[in-house]
């Protein structure tokens, strides 16, 4: 089989499919020119180093992650869009576990292109949020609190975080419940997602 020409992109999509299939301290490197039939020295053509590497990693993670979460809110308002929003984050975190973990494996105070990631995710959960009576500051607030509770919550499913015998799925449900009820008293209900009262409903 002829071996794929070696490009920035090639040598990122193989250190994520490692890092999915095996978890992310399995990328190396060495392990990487490996699977792609070359040296190291070559790869260093295509990425600065292994923390260049690891910030690759951690920009596609997000950047899946925004897409994703724009796709689940698409049709959906108000609880709805939290919990479609909340399912897509974890589900993630389950679809690429490497990649998802390397979003957290480099920082991204000071480094532009990482901070605009970091806020596209943000600026989508807070589209989402437009049936709920909320000032724009608020939010702003609101869609940060989804974020660190969705992460959370996966981040501890990803490691086997939540030992007890109860059911995950049922806990995820008792959290989007919680948060629903904290939006709400932030501000006023949010208009029924499926009820006649909107637009073309």
């Amino acid at each position: 089989m002829k071996r794929p020409s070696l490009s920035t992109a090639v040598v990122v999509e193989t250190a994520g499919r490692i890092a999915d299939e095996e978890g992310l301290d399995a990328v190396t490197l060495t392990r990487i020119a490996r699977t792609l039939g070359t040296s190291q020295p070559a790869l260093y053509r295509h990425v600065a180093g292994y923390d260049d590497l690891i910030r690759a990693l951690g920009l596609w993670g997000r950047e899946l992650l925004a897409a994703r979460l724009t796709r689940a809110a698409v049709g959906v308002a108000g609880e709805e869009a939290v919990r479609a929003m909340g399912l897509a984050w974890r589900q993630m975190a389950v679809d690429h576990p490497g990649l998802y973990a390397a979003t957290d494996r480099y920082p991204c105070a000071g480094d532009p292109e990482l901070e605009a990631a970091v806020d596209q995710v943000v600026e989508t959960l807070e589209l989402a949020l437009g049936d709920f009576d909320l000032a724009a500051d608020q939010r702003v607030h609101v869609a940060r609190t989804l974020r660190s509770a969705f992460h959370g919550f996966s981040h501890l499913e990803a490691g086997d975080g939540h030992p007890l015998e109860q059911d995950l799925d049922d806990s995820f449900e008792h959290l989007i419940e919680l948060l629903c009820v904290g939006i709400r008293a932030m501000g006023g209900s949010p208009s029924s997602a499926t009820g006649t009262d909107r637009p073309g409903g």
